[in-house]
Order: C-alpha cells, then structure tokens, then sequence
C-alpha cells in the first residue's frame, strides 16, 4: 500500500479501479480506517465504471501522526463552545478537507466524486463548500450538518465509542473493536460475527493509535453548525442516512439534505451507523448513479 505527500504530510492511500475512469474518493470517519471501507463496496464501485482511492485520513491507520499535538478535553471543549468560546485545536476539519485536496492533487486529479462516512462526510462537506471546483459530486453518507439543535446520539453509542480499552493487548482491543461494530451497526443487518471479529483483528493489527481519536473529536466539535455554509455547496449532492442510526440519527442526514441546495435524500431502513455487506449493491447503485448523473449534467451544463 504506497504512501503520498499531500498537504504536507504522508497519507497511506489505496487505488482500485481503471486509472483512467472517473475518481471517486472515500472519505472515512472518526478514529476509523480506510479498511472501514468494506473491499465488497470498493470492487463494487471500481466495477460499475470508477477509479476508486480510499485512504487513511491524518492520525490514523498509517497517514502522519499529529505526535504531541493535544485536544481539549470532550466535556470541557463541548461546554465552552456552546457558551460561545473557541478552544484552540490541533487541527480543523477544513485541514482534513484540505489534506483531501492535497491527496488529488498528488495523484494529479483535478476533480473528484468525493464520498464521505460519517466524519468523513463532514470532511466531504467542507470539500463541497471550500474547495468547489474539485468536487464533481457529494455523496454524504450517515453524516450531519452538526447543528446542536439535532438529536444526539444514543447514550450507549457514544459510550462505546469514546470508552477507553482496558489495555492494549490484543484481545481485548479486539473485543473492544467488536462492541463497538455490535453497538452502532444496523439493527435491520445485523453483522456477522465471525467476519466482525476476523476484520476486527485485521484493523487491531494493521494500526492502533488511541491518541489521535481526541484531536479528530476536537476537529468535529470545534466545527459547529454547517448550516450556513452547506448553502454554498454548488454540487450535486446525495445525502444517504439510516433511520437505524444510533450514533449519528437520521434526523442528521434529513438537516444536511434541507441545507444543501438541490440535495437529494435517501433514507435506508434498518441501516445504523456501518456499511452492511448486504447493501453493497444498493449503496454501490445510488453511488455510481448519482455521480453518473451529475457528470451528464455537468457536460450538458
């Protein structure tokens, strides 16, 4: 797997697909790996017409870590935003957008179908509305707008996700990785256990840096709402959500979809805050469709 200087830094990327057909990158979420990107969806895509790159954003997997670099405490930095301070962060998601940038410009691509997860969407967004004429179409899946007024996530999500493991061995980093996948995935698809666990490991063994969590959380909180700035997205935008979520509810993907203009909105039952294997080919479809669409109409345009 080969490493590329974008935005000053080292990004760990992958690259499937036919060199010359359309990109379409991904975009992954909080403390999550460019393997949380199920290989079924990449070859899926890659098979229905797209070069597809999926990639390690900064302080996870094996991109650059941000060593030494500290983040407000997740309490401490929530409460001080709503009173209208700003703590001072490593680093911004418009950073991590700008990273994303920089990874196409790398790999000489002057535009992209970009395709966020999560935080990953976040990132997508900012992409969409800051750095326009690279951002053929958006795809924000399972994402927000991160307005406070929304629901939040379910105690027990949010729980699991920031809980620290009891130790760094192994087994129980791997049944820490395991509860989580049972916790905030799709109660309507349900993961198979031995293939969670076996992917589980695999991730526990190919990286584990616990200290790069906090600052992405950071990044996020001190983001706020995109709201106003969702407004300026110029690119065709499909907002994919389950109703199933309990990290992030749907009512996060219904507010990204009121606020981008043109945006279209797709709500999958049972789907929770993962990439179910057997919606493969349905997410793939709505994918691959909704880039086609916007490159017709970008070449009518």
């Amino acid at each position: 797997m080969p490493q590329i200087e974008a935005n000053g830094i080292a990004l760990e990327y992958e690259d499937y697909g036919d060199p010359a057909a359309p990109p379409l990158l991904l975009v992954m979420g909080l403390g999550a790996q460019l393997t949380l990107w199920p290989i079924e969806l990449v070859e899926a895509l890659a098979a229905r017409g797209f070069r597809v790159i999926r990639y390690d954003n900064r302080d996870i997997g094996l991109s650059h870590k941000m060593e030494g670099a500290r983040a407000p405490g997740m309490i401490r930095h929530t409460l001080m935003k709503r009173l209208g301070f700003n703590p001072r962060v490593p680093y911004t998601l418009a950073d991590m957008a700008a990273d994303a940038v920089g990874l196409l410009d790398s790999l000489g691509i002057a535009r992209a179908h970009v395709v966020g997860a999560s935080m990953g969407g976040m990132i997508a967004q900012h992409a969409a509305f800051s750095h326009p004429d690279r951002v053929l179409s958006l795809t924000s899946i399972m994402s927000t707008t991160g307005h406070p007024g929304l629901p939040p996530a379910q105690k027990q999500a949010i729980a699991v996700l920031t809980r620290r493991p009891a130790s760094m061995e192994e087994a129980v980093l791997v049944e820490h990785g395991v509860l989580i996948g049972r916790t905030i995935g799709s109660p309507g698809y349900p993961p198979d256990e031995a293939r969670l666990r076996s992917n589980t490991t695999a991730n526990v063994r190919r990286s584990i840096y616990p200290a790069g969590m906090p600052r992405q959380l950071a990044a996020i909180i001190a983001d706020g709402s995109r709201r106003g700035r969702l407004a300026r997205v110029s690119a065709p935008t499909l907002v994919i959500h389950g109703d199933g979520d309990p990290l992030v509810p749907v009512d996060g993907g219904r507010d990204t979809a009121a606020h981008i203009p043109g945006a279209r909105l797709k709500i999958i039952p049972g789907m929770g805050h993962d990439l179910p294997l057997a919606l493969v080919d349905e997410m793939a479809d709505a994918i691959a469709d909704h880039a086609r669409a916007a490159a017709a109409a970008g070449a009518a345009g």
